[in-house]
């Protein structure tokens, strides 16, 4: 089996919970170097991998196949940049970078240097998500008039972090607003048209902490929903069509597992409770009936097991840098939508 020498260029919450553990239990990739310019966090897990203090160092090493860049938001377009142009195949964090015509330009350099470029939308294998996309593929709803998508949280302080610095471009819209759009436009694709109301709550905020997103199709709107003051959330997704209704509360258990330290491959990885199981409301024979639906398992193993099919057996990539840009393109009309305070319609080509 072809191993995959691999770099992490950056060892925070990113790298800690999603990239470290899920790329040392596939057997296809080694974690060959980790960046950490002033700790040393990453030697209590991955004491075989080397430490290294600078970037240029992964750059330079001539062994090293593929980078994950998962720095702050604002750093990705140039280490994507280098990393391209050094060779290496390049897994983004999400959102894919600031701006879209950053991403154009990555794209345009991958393809030129024959090399694969991804983002990391990991939330399209949420069990939830799976279930949810199931659910709509078998009609059971009829023809659908509204989904709703909730990610709320309660963050009721202000962190010391990057993502509290005052830009347009950090605080929920990018962080998790990318992932809501990129799940979205996977079950729907391109909509007619964006609405955004952003909004900072929190006292003392200095970034959008709660966005009211609208994607208008044909017949039906996707609502995307995000708040940092929700103490006690509502349903993670209501979808309404003309045959019946589903609801599904919870969130997907796989980031709370890392965060334990807990291995991707633990027995029962990725099972949702059964108390979190969605309903499903439809009629039967002309009588209402109720079902629980079981919740799909969430697998987030299964975007290296893609990845790692993609560079040695040339299979299409499941998040394609064309998905990840349209969702920068989305994100951005969010922004111009808010500030202009009108519905932005999207290009019909």
């Amino acid at each position: 089996m072809k191993i995959i020498n691999t770099a992490i260029a950056s060892f925070g919450m990113s790298g800690q919970v999603f990239h470290g553990p899920c790329l040392k239990v596939h057997p296809g990739f080694k974690i060959c170097s980790i960046l950490e310019r002033h700790q040393s966090l990453s030697r209590e897990r991955y004491a075989e991998s080397t430490l290294v203090r600078s970037y240029e160092a992964i750059l330079q090493d001539e062994t090293i196949e593929l980078i994950i860049v998962n720095t702050p938001d604002k750093f990705h377009y140039d280490m994507c940049k280098s990393a391209l142009e050094a060779g290496k195949h390049v897994l983004l964090e999400k959102p894919f970078t600031q701006f879209s015509w950053q991403a154009k330009e990555l794209m345009a350099l991958a393809e030129k240097n024959n090399k694969l470029l991804t983002v990391y939308h990991n939330r399209r294998l949420d069990g939830d998500f799976l279930t949810v996309g199931k659910i709509l593929s078998e009609g059971t709803l009829g023809r659908l008039v509204e989904f709703e998508s909730h990610y709320d949280r309660y963050r009721n302080f202000i962190q010391d972090s990057w993502k509290e610095a005052e830009d347009d471009r950090n605080g929920v819209l990018f962080n998790l607003g990318s992932h809501m759009i990129d799940q979205a436009l996977v079950l729907f694709g391109k909509p007619a048209s964006v609405t955004a109301h952003l909004r900072t709550l929190r006292t003392g905020g200095k970034v959008f902490d709660y966005y009211d997103i609208r994607l208008q199709y044909n017949g039906f709107a996707a609502l995307l929903k995000c708040s940092y003051l929700v103490r006690e959330p509502g349903p993670r997704y209501v979808i309404h069509g003309t045959g019946g209704s589903f609801l599904k509360w919870g969130i997907d258990p796989q980031e709370e597992a890392l965060k334990k330290g807990l291995w991707p491959k633990a027995p029962d990885w990725g099972l949702d409770a059964e108390s979190l199981w969605g309903s499903l409301f439809t009629e039967e024979n002309g009588q209402e009936v109720t079902k629980k639906i079981e919740t799909i398992p969430g697998n987030y193993l299964a975007f290296y097991d893609n990845l790692y099919d993609a560079i040695t057996k040339g299979a299409d990539l499941m998040v394609k840098a064309e998905d990840a840009l349209l969702t920068m393109e989305v994100l951005e009309l969010c922004l111009k939508s808010n500030e202009e305070k009108r519905t932005i319609p999207l290009p019909s080509s």
